[in-house]
């Protein structure tokens, strides 16, 4: 998966590997400081960052090394191979090898189901930090597997997306009643997916790097 990236220094693009680069929170992170302290960097030029056609900062892998060693700063290169564990839960296989094309990035680990009951069993066997979850499914539809999530006080902290094709106002409002995170339509574009998923994860014990899309 290749993406085009600016370099801030040069100003040129250049395609780079999605698992090169690192967000500004976790080279923040590798480096133990804020993120406030890595923008800081970033900002001032103290360490190179590029920019996605986007404008998004990012660090290369490399660039971080780099930098620790001539700020001689010890950096905990281990959150590099965390995954963030996402379970996606729908009866169209074309849905499953879409999402797995936009969740083609460093830090997660992905796994599927095709229906509420093998969805049931997989969110025990591969304890997922999120699900992404149709609602219209056979045998058990997605409002039934949301609360089994949400009353079962084992897997409630698990966050739900919700990611169907039967959008009205009345489906939004039974599901998120029963205690999904958040809401979208199908189809929705790779960008809304991503940004509501680093939304999400947040605030729970991943290391996803969240809420560096829009800065």
């Amino acid at each position: 998966m290749l993406w085009p990236i600016y370099s801030s220094n040069t100003g040129g693009p250049r395609s780079l590997e999605v698992k090169d680069y690192l967000t500004i929170p976790q080279a923040a992170k590798i480096c133990s400081v804020d993120r406030s302290t890595m923008n800081r960097w970033a900002n001032t030029g103290k360490i190179k960052t590029h920019c996605t056609p986007g404008g998004h900062k990012r660090v290369l892998i490399n660039d971080l090394v780099q930098f620790g060693k001539t700020y001689q700063m010890p950096l905990n290169l281990s959150p590099i191979d965390s995954k963030s564990k996402i379970l996606i839960v729908d009866d169209d296989i074309g849905i499953h090898t879409y999402l797995k094309r936009v969740l083609n990035r460093p830090f997660i680990e992905i796994d599927t189901a095709s229906d509420g009951f093998e969805a049931g069993k997989k969110i025990i066997t591969f304890n997922p930090h999120l699900v992404i979850l149709d609602l219209a499914m056979p045998n058990m539809d997605g409002f039934e597997v949301c609360r089994n999530i949400k009353n079962d006080p084992k897997t409630q902290g698990i966050k739900v997306l919700i990611l169907t094709g039967h959008g009205t106002k009345e489906n939004q409002e039974r599901i998120l009643s029963l205690g999904a995170d958040a809401f979208l339509t199908k189809p929705s574009r790779k960008e809304e997916i991503l940004i509501c998923l680093e939304s999400l994860l947040t605030n729970i014990n991943t290391n996803w790097p969240v809420k560096d899309l829009n800065k």
